[in-house]
């Protein structure tokens, strides 16, 4: 594989021990920039119920093992597909460092600490903790027939935030629409993401027949609508904001990340992806972390 293919699958860990390759499989390190949205709902429902340590600590279980359940599963459902892709074939799985056995020895280990931690949370969480996972495994899928995979994928990650907020009060929020405004944030901005992400692999998705938005549209109006959808986001952030009762550190946040998505959607022309690299996805991820951030100093100070 080309080294600006390695270089735009990214931000991997050094070393061949298990550990190490496990971490790869799922890109571990995203982590970090996904996380946040589920600490946004910590925060919020901080207004109304205290939080805890063990409670807390929970809701970074849960969510990481969620991840890590979403991830694995959709690299085991690609398998196939990743080892025809020159972009993907160093992966895990279809370069050899890891079987298939182990794989899904992981993601089920994965699947119980998760189920295990919504139960230890609150019974809400783990009656809808199969829901969560259904959303977040059958996505694998949902680029086979349909374009909308992208927002499918935005959903799974979405619901992260309502979750956060569940773990920490066991019911919906007051207003009603303040977690709806969350997810959607998260639907958009992931969505968007995802659709500049198949920017790299529109040649092989139509070799494939697999559906994305550039498949459906082409670069151009895919570019469009990307930027759209984080248009979306920030008014889905603001209403967030306003719901959750939060102040000028939280709106410094938004613009702060407002400026990251611009300054991104400026590297990435139709006619020109050279800059659609690793820079650019760790670039957009910083932005969940300084949204919440924000949200995080107007809850403290």
């Amino acid at each position: 594989m080309s080294s600006d293919a390695t270089a735009r699958e990214g931000q991997t860990l050094e070393g061949e021990s298990l550990l190490v390759r496990y971490a790869n499989f799922v890109r571990l390190p995203h982590t970090v920039f996904a996380l946040p949205f589920a600490l946004l709902g910590v925060v919020a429902a901080s207004w109304h119920t205290p939080v805890t340590a063990r409670t807390l600590g929970l809701v970074v279980v849960a969510f990481t093992a969620a991840r890590f359940v979403a991830m694995g599963f959709n690299r085991i459902a690609d398998r196939a597909l990743d080892a025809r892709n020159p972009r993907t074939r160093a992966r895990e799985l279809p370069a050899g460092r890891l079987t298939l056995a182990q794989a899904w020895t992981a993601v089920l280990a994965a699947a119980a600490i998760f189920v295990w931690s919504a139960w230890a949370l609150n019974p809400v969480c783990f009656r809808l903790s199969p829901v969560a996972l259904a959303v977040v495994t059958l996505y694998s899928y949902s680029k086979r027939f349909t374009w909308w995979s992208h927002l499918w994928l935005g959903l799974g990650d979405a619901i992260a935030g309502p979750a956060g907020y569940l773990a920490v009060t066991g019911q919906w929020s007051a207003p009603w629409w303040l977690l709806v405004a969350l997810a959607l944030a998260v639907t958009f901005w992931v969505g968007g993401f995802d659709i500049f992400y198949a920017l790299q692999d529109e040649q092989f998705d139509r070799t494939e027949g697999l559906q994305s938005a550039v498949v459906r549209f082409g670069r151009g109006p895919s570019i469009l609508l990307g930027k759209a959808l984080h248009g979306l986001t920030l008014v889905a952030l603001i209403g967030f904001g306003l719901g959750a009762g939060l102040g000028p550190a939280y709106y410094g946040g938004v613009v702060l990340g407002a400026g990251i998505i611009a300054w991104e959607h400026r590297l990435v022309q139709p006619g020109d992806l050279s800059r659609l690299d690793a820079a650019f996805f760790g670039a957009n991820g910083v932005v969940s972390v300084v949204v919440f951030l924000g949200a995080l100093a107007d809850r403290i100070l």
